[in-house]
């Protein structure tokens, strides 16, 4: 075999060679050995990211999130893929169990590879004093965006395999796109309950922590906390009418 070939750099797709990318998986005789290959890619991939979005807190906090990352995609993977699997069968696919597998798992090493790409900019605002609100949402983004590239691999895979090799059928393409849809809110709820990934420096270490309310009001608390004026220091009604200044004082 080619040394280029049984490299872990094989094993990285693109969106711009993904036809010969999926002939190469589907010709590939030990298949189940790439897709174990891919899965140890994309675990180092997901590690590191979340050992350097950890890192903010402290060495504790990001030895936890490299380990909290992956396991939020292989759980939220372990979730829905038998259900998308099984659908598609139902819908006359003739795609093998372990294709399928290695397809989706294609996808997600370009998500994890991704978001390897947006450590430094991660590095940078970590080292400059970078606001945790702002950090919160900048690695929302790099999910979603990472996501995004990641699965629109996928769709023209199918999307390949249905117009050009005839074993994927074309109502599968569009239930791909729900399942994404699926899989992305459990994504969601998965590190919602994970939490935290990463925390406000001097906080306490928690392995987890509970919090009130849900993964759409934390994203729109940290808009409001970096767009919104600062707040003043609260007064009492009594200090007030007594003409005592009191916003020198400190919680």
């Amino acid at each position: 075999m080619d040394t280029h070939d049984a490299g872990f750099l094989s094993l990285l797709p693109g969106l711009h060679n993904n036809e010969s990318y999926f002939d190469a998986l589907a010709r590939e005789p030990r298949v189940g050995r790439r897709i174990l290959r891919m899965a140890l890619l994309f675990t180092g991939l997901t590690a590191f990211y979340g050992l350097v979005m950890g890192c903010y807190s402290g060495w504790l906090q990001a030895l936890t999130a490299a380990v909290k990352v992956p396991v939020m995609f292989f759980l939220s993977l372990l979730v829905c893929f038998p259900a998308f699997f099984l659908i598609q069968y139902i819908l006359g696919s003739r795609m093998s169990l372990s294709l399928m597998t290695g397809m989706i798992l294609s996808g997600f090493v370009l998500t994890g590879a991704i978001m390897v790409s947006f450590t430094p900019v991660v590095v940078f605002f970590i080292l400059t004093g970078g606001d945790y609100h702002f950090l919160q949402l900048m690695h929302v983004a790099v999910f979603a965006l990472s996501g995004v590239f990641g699965m629109k691999m996928v769709l023209d895979a199918l999307k390949y395999s249905c117009e050009q090799k005839g074993i994927y059928p074309h109502t599968g393409v569009v239930v791909f796109r729900f399942w994404v849809v699926i899989l992305a809110f459990v994504g969601i709820q998965l590190a919602w309950n994970l939490r935290p990934f990463m925390a406000e420096r001097g906080e306490e270490y928690g392995l987890f922590r509970k919090y009130e309310g849900n993964f759409y009001s934390a994203v729109i608390y940290s808009v409001q906390q970096i767009l919104g004026p600062p707040k003043r220091p609260a007064t009492h009604p009594r200090q007030e009418s007594r003409g005592i200044d009191t916003t020198h004082w400190v919680r």
